[in-house]
């Protein structure tokens, strides 16, 4: 890897993945300093420091019995993308997924009693869980669609076992860190940035689009919300806090899959791992094709009035990799026929 000689020292020790990292660590802070001028309060003090250690004992008592729940639902939902897939199932050990999602939400609990920042969980179990990750993608990438959304569920459990809606929001935050790191391939960017020269172009337009990809993933949902208003997923409306929370972390997903090909210079990543995972998590999860063409052609939008023209073309064969992955010629279903079904199903008329 190059570096300038121009830059002084500390620029020259600030490596790609350093760089990275922290674009990324910041972006977290920003967004929760957003959350902090909204509600006039420390996105992570909790009323009564007693009251957060008793709700985290409480937790951590049910975490094991919740975990095991959390492999049920997701067994429920997906246990037959096994076969249909052909993925070998000695290589979805549940108890051993189960066992990966305990030791996680035990740190997440313990620092979320500490009083420890959701942004200092991150430092202490992000690279933990690259690890876990690449345990799983390393022999199938598409396992790691049973994985995270095993600890997903481990999650919601935990959070529907808190009967203040303060003190969800509150574990919410910290929960957001280990979904993240899971559906995300962050480290993997991580990785890929490190291979990459100080005045890569590639590193370049990653870096100028990182801090805003959480303002962008906003913008993409709000503006499907817009566009359909009466959809209906597998946990709720668009709408649901809970829905629209997952729909940001997906669009966020997909960027960071984009990141991953634009460093590595190859489509792998989205071919091998994101594709696979989709094809397994959306229909399960009744997130129809429709929703995605959307998704790909609004994010298409928002990179292009963010980045140069030059810039453009680096991602221009992926998203052109995404739009054909994804057309009607392969998933020709149109999302009104999805709507009607479910009406007609719940005995309504749309």
């Amino acid at each position: 890897m190059k570096q300038n000689p121009n830059q002084g020292e500390k620029s020259i020790n600030q490596t790609p993945i350093q760089s990275l990292a922290k674009l990324w660590a910041k972006k977290y802070i920003q967004n929760l300093e957003t959350k902090e001028a909204a509600t006039g309060e420390k996105a992570w003090v909790s009323a009564y420091e007693k009251e957060r250690s008793e709700i985290a004992e409480k937790l951590m008592y049910s975490l094991r019995y919740t975990s095991l729940q959390a492999w049920q639902k997701t067994e429920y939902l997906i246990g037959r993308e096994i076969q249909r897939h052909q993925i070998n199932p000695r290589l979805i050990d549940p108890w051993q997924i189960s066992e990966d999602a305990f030791e996680i939400y035990e740190k997440a609990l313990e620092s979320y009693a500490k009083m420890i920042a959701p942004q200092h969980l991150a430092r202490i179990v992000g690279s933990y869980l690259g690890q876990i990750r690449d345990k799983y993608t390393s022999a199938d990438p598409r396992t790691i669609g049973f994985v995270a959304l095993q600890f997903h569920y481990t999650g919601q459990m935990l959070l529907s076992e808190v009967s203040s809606v303060w003190e969800q929001n509150q574990l919410l935050a910290y929960f957001k860190v280990i979904d993240d790191h899971l559906y995300m391939p962050l480290q993997r960017a991580y990785d890929a940035a490190a291979s990459q020269d100080y005045d890569s172009p590639a590193l370049s337009v990653v870096q100028m689009l990182l801090p805003c990809s959480t303002e962008i993933a906003r913008n993409i949902c709000q503006r499907t919300i817009e566009l359909y208003p009466r959809y209906l997923s597998h946990s709720g409306s668009l709408h649901h806090p809970v829905v629209k929370t997952s729909s940001i972390r997906d669009v966020e997903m997909f960027q960071v899959y984009l990141w991953v090909c634009v460093l590595e210079n190859n489509i792998s990543a989205i071919q091998q791992e994101l594709f696979p995972l989709c094809v397994m998590l959306y229909p399960a999860l009744k997130v129809h094709w429709e929703l995605v063409r959307q998704m790909i052609n609004l994010m298409g939008k928002e990179f292009s009035s963010r980045v140069e023209p030059e810039q453009r073309q680096l991602f221009v064969p992926y998203f052109q990799a995404l739009r054909e992955m994804f057309s009607p010629e392969v998933f020709p279903e149109s999302i009104d026929d999805e709507m009607w079904r479910t009406a007609r199903s719940m005995g309504a008329t749309l």
